[in-house]
């Protein structure tokens, strides 16, 4: 009886040892790498490879924390409450399957890191935690993966990842507009990172009339899976460049020769800063099962790269004057056109309208008419975007009598915050 009694008491025991013990994630369900070292008074970026999901489960929220608690019923570790440093935010959120693993660019704010560093000062552990949760769509448990982040100061056992990129034309003007002879400006951009290592990348320019890039094309190829990377567009390339940044934490990247930008057709043209991968030690992963090797992902970016833009043709003296001065008072509650100028010809090829862009913009709304007021044509465009390519069976509509054009700009609650003069539009 005694020793029926001890055995019953070994397997209540160890029942509720199950109940209570933390449980670790499935060994199916990896991430690479399983711990990174981040700067620990600034912002940084890191490329993570989940391995083991299936195709009905579902990137959720992500979270870091400073403790892990079991999940169960779900699978794996989660935050523990009263731990919480801050949520990733869905503008950063970059998380997508590719081929058969599931990408993440986790970005970590410098308010998480304050957050971790001062417990850290408190005598609490330096290290804390990027939970990513898991949803199952067919009704399965959730899965929580977990990375371990360790706090350094950021410098060459952290790896290279940008922060924060501006791009700036040494002019007067934030849209150059040039003739066809005139060289432009010098430019260049102020970029801000963690770690160090090789920055390698080109300048492109894409030019009236071409598709304008998405905001996956804008981002740096590391950001991106690896069977996504070359599927980005590729526009004129004007010059490359290969820079080591040492751990200083911000480098002022010079463009090549202005000489080199297209200036032959009017209209506006993209001037586009593209950062290639890089294969420096801290920055390579090497997800196992999942790629035949090490994956490069040295430079990445939780965000699209701005872009610059200039203007090759006539602009109207209105025009020109709100363009070379962009924060005058005059300008509050106007959008300055840019594109085409002013009694411009409506070619038969590829062309667009183009305008300067109004902050908190949620939408424009371009609107074509004739001379006396009659509609011949409306789009609305994207806030983020300020040009407009029309379809091809534009020219074939507004063929016939003069028409003019203008923008309206509105917020997301639909209030008009600005608008343009009508500019003439003539037909061939």
């Amino acid at each position: 009886m005694l020793r029926l009694r001890s055995s019953l008491r070994a397997l209540f025991t160890a029942a509720i040892g199950a109940m209570v013990a933390p449980e670790h994630p499935a060994r199916a369900q990896t991430v690479r790498p399983t711990g990174v070292n981040v700067a620990a008074q600034s912002a940084t970026t890191v490329f993570l490879t989940f391995d083991g999901l299936t195709a009905d489960q579902t990137a959720t929220e992500a979270f870091w924390c400073g403790a892990l608690v079991s999940a169960r019923p779900a699978r794996g570790l989660r935050c523990a409450p009263g731990t919480l440093y801050g949520q990733l935010p869905l503008r950063y959120d970059l998380a997508v399957r590719g081929g058969r693993a599931f990408t993440d660019v986790m970005s970590i704010p410098a308010s998480v890191t304050r957050r971790a560093y001062q417990d850290a000062a408190r005598g609490r552990s330096s290290e804390f935690y990027y939970v990513r949760r898991f949803v199952d769509r067919t009704g399965g448990p959730d899965v929580y993966v977990s990375v371990i982040c360790r706090l350094t100061q950021g410098g060459a056992t952290t790896p290279l990842s940008l922060t924060d990129v501006r791009l700036t034309f040494a002019s007067s003007s934030a849209v150059p507009v040039l003739s066809t002879e005139a060289v432009p400006p010098a430019w260049w951009a102020d970029v801000r990172y963690t770690g160090t290592g090789r920055l390698v990348g080109r300048w492109e320019v894409v030019r009236p009339g071409e598709d304008a890039p998405t905001p996956t094309d804008l981002l740096t190829e590391a950001s991106l899976p690896l069977d996504e990377r070359a599927s980005q567009r590729r526009y004129m390339q004007v010059g490359r460049f290969n820079e080591f940044l040492p751990p200083a934490g911000r480098v002022r990247l010079a463009g090549p020769d202005p000489a080199r930008l297209p200036r032959d057709v009017d209209g506006v043209y993209l001037l586009l800063l593209r950062i290639e991968a890089g294969d420096d030690r801290d920055g390579v992963t090497d997800p196992s099962g999942i790629s035949s090797g090490p994956v490069a992902s040295a430079a990445v970016a939780g965000f699209p790269l701005p872009v610059l833009r200039y203007v090759v043709g006539r602009a109207s003296t209105a025009d020109a004057a709100a363009i070379e001065e962009p924060n005058s008072p005059d300008r509050l509650g106007s959008v300055s056109l840019l594109a085409p100028a002013p009694n411009a010809i409506v070619p038969s090829g590829p062309w667009n309208f183009a305008w300067v862009p109004i902050a908190a913009t949620a939408t424009y709304r371009l609107e074509v008419t004739t001379q006396n007021g009659t509609a011949v044509y409306q789009a609305l465009v994207a806030g983020d975007n300020a040009t407009y390519a029309p379809p091809p069976f534009f020219a074939k509509k507004a063929s016939g009598a003069p028409l003019r054009w203008r923008v309206r700009a509105f917020d997301l609650s639909g209030r008009e915050l600005a608008r343009s003069v009508w500019r003439r539009l003539d037909q061939p």
